[in-house]
């Protein structure tokens, strides 16, 4: 009897009278190799209970000549091995076999040597020892998923590859003889007997439209034929030029097709097609087509060169060679690199979840854009749509830089797959929509703030990358003055009161507030952070991620918060005067407040501090500290030079930089810093401390110009100030501090 266990799983169907019979399948072959014979005999009892053939190695040599004489489809292979160490193995496996799966095991490495494994795509995971048991089963159990989907894949590709050239075959054959143009032209004696007779014998030879050999031979010229067209056949003549092609519309016929007939599908009214053509007389082609598209056609005559051109135009995306993309697209890496992570329970149904993500070249190209960006260093992805392409540009230390361009024909199918990602809504595409995706690299968990903007070439997407696994700098590492650190190291040991972080997006507020947080942090005290979405992860503290969907905002969480005995919070904004009342009463009630807010300077925070709606009097009370800060480019190590400044850059920085003698350097360009000159990013900062007589203008509610004038008596550093001195360090360029700060120069 058959196998009806293969309905649900991938085995054959194998007809037999008993189970006996049935042929078997061979277990997968995995080989371990560690020097540490007690290593390898721990992972054999991991999987004593799988169906796995094991094998076993003690070093690189001895598991390559393995792999000579055997299939194997998965290998775990220490790092710290004699002669051949676990990257160069898994690196020259890769080149030798390219479809095994390759993990590394080690409880120390070279993490320049494992990371350079892993980016030349030779580590699928990388795990450290000591490992747990079921977490290692797992891992192995996905991979050998990866491993099967992967050969699948192949063999899909390979059926593809056949089925076009088939379908090409059948296309080229499909062209029929039935045009009844030549006897039409034969009529009106501009072709005799013998022509026609030509012609139709090589549209039998060649496969190609009579009219294209009529006009080739230059028998009839295309201008008669047109007239003949309108005039006699009453054939309507169009401009192609005025007419804006649907997308939609133009999928319904592939571009081969339409190149080789000289056609073009133009409007669809109802169930009616019109349809541009060369030969409005060829009923063969459009009995074929009422067939296929189950639409009637309605004809309509146009200028050859225009209808070619108009192909051209609207399949222009299809024609194009995108050589960069291929490199992305055509590498397995990025395809079983990422894995989706779905952290809510909605209830979808699994064909919206999966409705637009069928089809690969979009996940692949979604996976490689999201594996170059982490590879690059990124902090946001633009996928920008533009009239002849879409390009994807990356923000790379503060700067946004094209990358990738994409074909227009996957732009809607990539815009798709990332509103699935990110469960939004992929019908709607006329009004703004904003989520977040958490993806796992094989490296890294990272989360993505989207959102997506209608543009009149499309959808436009934005997505801000956090790094889970980043670490939280010290506050030495922040790049602060000794004034400054002297400054933040003492008010960050007061027990109460706020300390606000402003400056515009990007400027590097949550870094330094959670370098605050994590200074001098104990066991003793509470820590609590309110975060959207939360940017590092902190063991010692609660973090709390905001979902506004759900009513789950800033107020609301701070309030339940305060119930929750905290002695140190952090809370990611004050957007409104609701979060502000609330976390400066929880600020003036014995709790440390760490937050942030978006102006220009330390001063202008206390102006705005007052537009919210807050009293003066508690602002004053509950203010402990404001930091103004900025990031700036740092220039690369590698190819800094000192250099004499211009006298346009020198004008426009202003009387600090011309005041003192200034030392400026500038990055010529390396392969060490991608020929940008910079590498890496730095910290402007400005740091306000209330003296008391700025307390007491705080509390009278005094203008800005008075707190300013007052912040100068007490030789508040500037933000000017502190670029001063880095470009004097030669840590960044006078013209890096022109782009973040603007012009000093006051018309």
């Amino acid at each position: 009897m058959p196998d009806y266990s293969s309905l649900f799983t991938d085995k054959p169907v194998v007809e037999s009278t008993s189970r006996r019979d049935a042929q078997t399948v061979s277990p997968y072959q995995i080989l371990f190799v560690d020097d540490e014979p007690n290593v390898l005999n721990a992972l054999r009892r991991v999987f004593r209970q799988e169906n796995y053939k094991i094998l076993t190695a003690e070093n690189g040599n001895e598991a390559l000549d393995i792999l000579k004489n055997n299939n194997i489809q998965l290998m775990i292979s220490d790092f710290m091995m004699p002669g051949m160490n676990g990257a160069e193995l898994l690196t020259r496996a890769k080149s030798l076999y390219p479809e095994m799966i390759r993990i590394m095991l080690t409880g120390h490495a070279n993490t320049e040597a494992v990371m350079a494994a892993i980016k030349e795509g030779a580590v699928y995971k990388f795990i450290l020892k000591p490992w747990n048991d079921d977490d290692l089963r797992v891992t192995v159990g996905l991979a050998l998923e990866q491993y099967d989907l992967i050969r699948k894949n192949k063999e899909l590709q390979k059926q593809n590859a056949l089925k076009a050239k088939e379908i090409q075959s059948l296309t080229r054959l499909k062209v029929t003889n039935r045009s009844q143009l030549p006897i039409m032209l034969n009529k009106r004696q501009l072709l005799n007997d013998k022509q026609v007779q030509e012609l139709y014998k090589q549209q039998q030879i060649k496969k190609e439209p009579v009219i294209k050999q009529i006009l080739q031979r230059q028998w009839v010229d295309e201008k008669i034929i047109r007239k003949i067209l309108v005039k006699e056949m009453m054939i309507e003549e169009v401009d192609l030029k005025e007419f804006q092609v649907d997308p939609a519309i133009a999928a319904l016929l592939p571009a081969s097709f339409c190149n080789m007939h000289w056609i073009l599908p133009i409007k669809l009214t109802d169930r009616h097609l019109t349809l541009a053509m060369a030969d409005p007389m060829d009923t063969g082609l459009l009995d074929d087509l009422r067939f296929v598209t189950g639409l009637e056609i309605q004809t309509v005559v146009a200028n050859i060169a225009e209808l070619q051109d108009k192909i051209k135009q609207v399949y222009c995306d299809q024609d194009v060679s995108f050589t960069e993309l291929e490199t992305f697209v055509s590498s397995s890496d990025p395809y079983e690199g990422i894995e989706i992570i779905i952290e809510e329970d909605d209830d979808l149904s699994i064909e919206e979840l999966l409705l637009g993500t069928d089809e690969p070249p979009a996940i692949r190209l979604v996976n490689a854009i999201m594996l170059e960006a982490v590879r690059l260093g990124a902090s946001d992805i633009h996928i920008h749509p533009r009239s002849k392409n879409v390009v994807v540009r990356y923000r790379i230390d503060g700067v946004l830089v094209d990358k990738i361009q994409v074909p227009h024909n996957l732009h809607m199918a990539l815009v798709s797959r990332i509103k699935v990602m990110a469960e939004l809504d992929i019908t709607e595409r006329r009004r703004p929509q904003d989520g977040r995706i958490t993806v796992k690299t094989p490296m890294r968990v990272l989360d993505l703030r989207l959102s997506t903007l209608p543009t009149i070439n499309g959808e436009k997407v934005v997505m801000r990358l956090l790094d889970r696994n980043s670490s939280v700098y010290r506050l030495d590492e922040l790049g602060l003055s000794s004034v400054n650190l002297a400054k933040l190291s003492n008010v960050i040991t007061k027990p109460q009161g706020i300390i606000l972080t402003t400056g515009p997006t990007g400027s590097g507020k949550t870094t330094t507030l959670y370098s605050l947080l994590q200074h001098e942090a104990t066991s003793e005290k509470n820590y609590v952070t309110i975060e959207d979405p939360v940017e590092y992860y902190l063991d010692t503290a609660g973090q709390v991620m905001i979902k506004e969907k759900i009513g789950l905002d800033f107020a609301t969480v701070l309030r339940a918060i305060l119930r929750q005995d905290p002695d140190v919070i952090l809370l990611g904004e004050i957007r409104d005067y609701e979060t502000a009342e609330v976390a400066f009463h929880a600020a003036l009630t014995g709790h440390l407040v760490y937050s942030t807010l978006h102006t220009n300077s330390a001063v202008a925070t206390v102006s705005r501090l007052f537009d919210l709606g807050l009293k003066p009097y508690v602002v004053a009370s509950a203010l402990q500290a404001i930091i103004s800060q900025r990031l700036v480019r740092k220039i690369c190590n590698h190819c800094k030079h000192e250099i004499k400044a211009e006298e346009d850059i020198l004008y426009k920085l202003g009387e600090v930089f011309n005041a003192q003698e200034t030392k400026f350097y500038k990055g010529t360009g390396c392969a060490k810093c991608n020929n940008s000159g910079y590498s890496g990013r730095a910290a402007l900062y400005e740091i306000l401390i209330p003296s008391e007589k700025m307390i007491h203008l705080i509390a009278a509610g005094a203008t800005v110009l008075e707190m300013v004038d007052q912040a100068a008596d007490e030789h508040l550093v500037t933000l000017v100030d502190d670029a001063r001195e880095k470009v004097d360090q030669g840590i960044t360029t006078g013209e890096e501090v022109l782009r973040v700060l603007g012009s000093q120069v006051i018309c």
